[in-house]
């Protein structure tokens, strides 16, 4: 999520370009809403280039598979080293709540929290039949719900089952918003509700949005309105789903009840002729001129009659239990169309008062131009963010998403910006050449090419120029704007070499730290 104020306190000035004009997008007012003081949830990604990138349908297949898995009815599937869950249904428990627990393993190279709502609405579409739109609905929402209980252990045992708590751990429970703390450290709580697979209320989505998750999204530059309308509509179509499952339910009852009405008075009717042909069995065999054995076959038929009577009689009754229990569940479908369909109105009712703050901040003047400038994360690093800040006062206006730029190399060509990004941790991760977008300073693009973790970035007219790693082993590579590889030195130079042009020259140094002439173009030694 994003949101206004800056995480970090380190703030490195490296300035890029000369001011330029930017209107930013209107910033909400937490404090006339009175949740100034809740701390905001900021997922903090791996932002930068990957060794391999997975399409969104490959990353949204991991989940559905999983979820496929559960459809058929087992309660474990997955690998605990990397994607697993556990469908945890268990007896009543008064008012508390089963899940699914969605756990990452400690192999899980997930690393983007855009990717992690991608598997969850996977598994939710596999598992439970929701439509794609639902889906990243409830995914969005689930892990927002699960990051601002994390670690609340209270919450969670007081709202689930004991079974749910027994696979939990108040270290694990919930979704850190650190990516690198995901990675067999974050159990995320998905509530069901029993019975409701393969509704709209399989998931309970007034827990997921509750006041607190609500707020949260609330600090949103746009107070997640869309979204928030949409879990509204959500809410509203599971009150009419719910509310036709108790209609048809209730005319089912009603015709159940009519026919339990008639098998009742059948079995009156005939036990009540079985009753009074016993009677007059008893009366007949006082005739000393009576035949006996047509009298014993009448009574053996009379006590069968009793008999399927009574029979009749018991099936109504086990019948009338069934009943009950299928009375029940109606009630209880009504009663959940009815908090459905207040929790749609209350919300509602917040989202329109939400849209007056908007209104009026739209209302308020642009603001002030801004300057590019690099604020590093963390002050013993060389990793940070391009940011625009405001000319006078420094104060951060817009921040790039991608957070591990080396601060040292940005640079601007016609008003592209390039840099080197990324970190070697393993995994999927990488040290590529990457361009941010002047506007937005979310990435465009990457390049291909492992680039030297020391490197710095070197223009020369159209041409970038960084140190690429092969095998270990540095080079010299230039680069076009579209960072792809269009020269590169045939023989290693020094992990710390420069790039100098001069006279139709680029002067760096090699292995062993003398310095070279190169050809610009070519990077071919000159003699």
């Amino acid at each position: 999520m994003k949101k206004s104020g800056n995480l970090y306190r380190f703030l490195y000035l490296f300035v890029l370009v000369a001011v330029f004009a930017s209107p930013l997008a209107a910033q909400v007012y937490v404090d006339e809403l009175g949740i100034g003081t809740l701390g905001p949830v900021e997922f903090i990604n791996y932002e930068g280039p990957h060794l391999r990138i997975e399409s969104r349908d490959q990353i949204h297949g991991i989940g559905f598979g999983l979820g496929q898995a559960v459809r058929t009815g087992i309660f474990r599937t997955g690998a605990l080293n990397r994607y697993f869950v556990i469908r945890s249904r268990s007896d009543e428990d008064g008012t508390k709540l089963d899940a699914d627990i969605f756990g990452l393993g400690i192999d899980s190279a997930v690393d983007h929290i855009r990717n992690l709502r991608y598997i969850i609405q996977g598994y939710l579409e596999g598992a439970y039949g929701y439509s794609d739109s639902d889906a990243a609905l409830l995914a969005h929402y689930i892990t927002i719900y699960n990051a601002v209980y994390r670690g609340d252990w209270e919450h969670f045992s007081s709202r689930y089952k004991n079974d749910v708590m027994s696979h939990l751990t108040r270290e694990q429970a919930g979704l850190a918003i650190r990516f690198d703390e995901w990675p067999g450290r974050s159990l995320i709580v998905i509530p069901t509700i029993p019975g409701l697979e393969g509704t709209l209320s399989a998931i309970d989505t007034s827990v997921i949005s509750d006041e607190r998750v609500t707020d949260q999204m609330r600090q949103d530059a746009d107070m997640g309105l869309e979204m928030r309308r949409d879990m509204v509509d959500l809410m509203e179509r599971e009150a009419d789903e719910a509310a036709q499952r108790a209609d048809i339910s209730r005319e089912a009852i009603r015709q159940e009840e009519d026919r339990l009405a008639d098998e009742r008075r059948l079995a009156q009717l005939q036990e009540q002729q079985a009753r009074d042909e016993q009677a007059t069995i008893s009366r007949e065999r006082l005739d000393p001129d009576a035949d006996q054995r047509a009298l014993d076959d009448r009574e053996r038929d009379a006590l069968r009659l009793e008999q399927e009577a009574r029979d009749r009689q018991a099936q109504a009754d086990r019948d009338q239990a069934a009943l009950d229990a299928q009375r029940r569940e109606a009630e209880r479908e009504q009663a959940l169309a009815d908090q459905r369909t207040l929790d749609a109105q209350e919300r509602r009712q917040d989202i329109a008062e939400d849209q007056q703050v908007i209104i009026r901040q739209e209302a308020q003047p642009a603001a002030a131009a801004g300057v590019l400038a690099v604020s590093i994360v963390d002050s013993g690093s060389r990793l940070g963010r391009i940011v625009r800040i405001e000319a006078g006062s420094g104060r951060e206006l817009v921040r790039s998403p991608v957070n591990t730029i080396n601060a040292r190399t940005p640079v601007v060509i016609n008003n592209r910006i390039f840099a080197i990004a990324g970190e070697d941790r393993g995994a999927n991760t990488a040290i590529r050449l990457v361009e941010i977008n002047f506007n937005n300073l979310e990435m465009v693009k990457q390049g291909d090419d492992d680039i030297s973790p020391d490197s710095l970035l070197w223009v020369n007219g159209q041409n970038l120029y960084a140190l690429i790693n092969i095998s270990g082993s540095f080079h010299l590579a230039r680069f076009n704007t579209e960072l792809v590889l269009q020269a590169r030195t045939s023989t290693a130079v020094h992990p710390f070499a420069s790039a100098l042009f001069s006279e139709g020259s680029l002067a760096t140094q090699r292995a062993d730290g003398s310095a070279v002439l190169l050809d610009p173009q070519s990077l071919v030694e000159r003699r």
